[in-house]
This record gives structure tokens, C-alpha cells and sequence, in this order.
């Protein structure tokens, strides 16, 4: 998993509030476990018509926002089914932070454990930041997750919390297979012991 530094990106405004995970990946692409390739089916059934042909006004498919790394949405943000694959799309997509008043408990874990830093703000400050948004591509907001601040295109700068372990994880691009791999010596260390002192296993 990459390492996440702080970062100016484009934000995407998205004001709908309880956006599933089934709207963020419908289920029939489901059916991979590669982490790549899903960026084009995110929120699917809002970005194409039934013909597979691009909605113009849906704010991904704008001009201003087909390369944003910043989605400032409504409240409970990634609720229903536990699917992974949802984070999956969203950081194939390119978008690497999500700002919200709440997050689905599943969903909150998940962003971190694929790379994606999800942001809880109170809802006066997710305005702002909406409404930075909506200037389009020339409002880049700032993201430092080693200050725990997100700043507006105009300096208005916020503080956000995170869980001090997986800021960690975050800013050092260890996910759960990387942080057992930072046990690989002591792993080793066990598994002679052990050898040694069971051979018959």
C-alpha cells in the first residue's frame, strides 16, 4: 500500500446523504478480488445510463472533476452491505480522501486499511468545504494528515481527528499484511524455535 502524504486535489461535491456501498459498487462487480480496475464502475448506476453511455450532469463525468482525489459528501457516507470492494473503487478511481459528517462503522475501517484517509468534520465545516468544491477544478483543497488539517482553496483550514494506529498505518502504507510484515523476524525467530523444539510437526 502507498504511502499517504499531504496533498492539493481537485474536490468532487457529492450532497447526498446515506450513500451505500451498493451505490458506490453495484453488486454485479463483485465478482473480482483484484483491488484494480473497478475506478470505472464506481457509483455505476449514476455515472451510465442502461446503454452504458456517460450522464453528462452526474459530477464525476464533469470535466472539472474526472480527476478529482477529494469527495466531500452527506452524512453517513458508505452504509449498507460490508463490501470491500467499495474502497477498492474509490482509490482505483484516483479519489484518496473522503469528507463527511459520519461514516458507516465497516466502511470507515476499510478506507484505511486500502490507502483512503475518510475525514469526519461537523456539518457547518462540511459546508465550506462543499461549497469549495462546487467552484470545480480551480478550487484545490489541501489534505496534511500528519497536521490532521484539511484546507480550503481560500486558506480556511480545519482540524480533523484520527485513531492515532491508523494515522500510522497511513502515512507508513502498511495495511494488514504489511504490518505483519513488520513482525517478519520475530515470525521466523518463532517458527526455528518452534522447529526445533517439535520437529514432529
Amino acid at each position: 500500500m502507498d504511502k499517504f502524504t499531504a496533498f492539493s486535489g481537485v474536490a468532487a461535491p457529492m450532497p447526498l446523504v446515506n450513500i451505500d456501498t451498493d451505490m458506490i459498487i453495484p453488486k454485479q462487480f463483485l465478482k473480482t478480488i483484484k483491488r484494480s480496475g473497478l475506478g470505472v464502475n464506481l457509483f455505476d448506476e449514476m455515472r451510465y445510463d442502461r446503454e452504458g453511455n456517460e450522464i453528462a450532469d452526474f459530477v464525476l463525468n464533469q470535466p472539472q472533476y474526472r480527476e478529482a482525489e477529494i469527495l466531500v459528501a452527506g452524512d453517513n457516507f458508505g452504509c449498507g452491505s460490508s463490501r470491500e470492494h467499495a474502497p477498492w473503487a474509490i482509490k482505483d478511481f484516483g479519489i484518496r480522501c473522503v469528507v463527511s459528517t459520519s461514516f458507516a462503522d465497516i466502511f470507515y475501517n476499510n478506507c484505511f486499511k486500502n490507502g483512503i484517509l475518510p475525514v469526519v468534520l461537523p456539518q457547518e465545516q462540511v459546508d465550506v468545504l462543499m461549497a469549495d468544491a462546487e467552484k470545480g477544478s480551480n478550487a484545490r483543497v489541501e489534505v496534511k494528515l500528519e497536521d490532521q488539517t484539511i484546507t480550503t482553496s481560500e486558506g480556511e483550514s480545519f482540524n480533523f481527528e484520527v485513531d492515532a494506529f491508523k494515522k500510522h498505518c497511513l502515512l507508513n502504507g502498511l495495511d494488514d499484511i504489511g504490518l505483519t510484515m513488520e513482525k517478519a523476524d520475530s515470525i521466523a525467530a518463532f517458527e526455528a524455535k518452534a522447529s526445533t523444539a517439535r520437529p514432529w510437526v
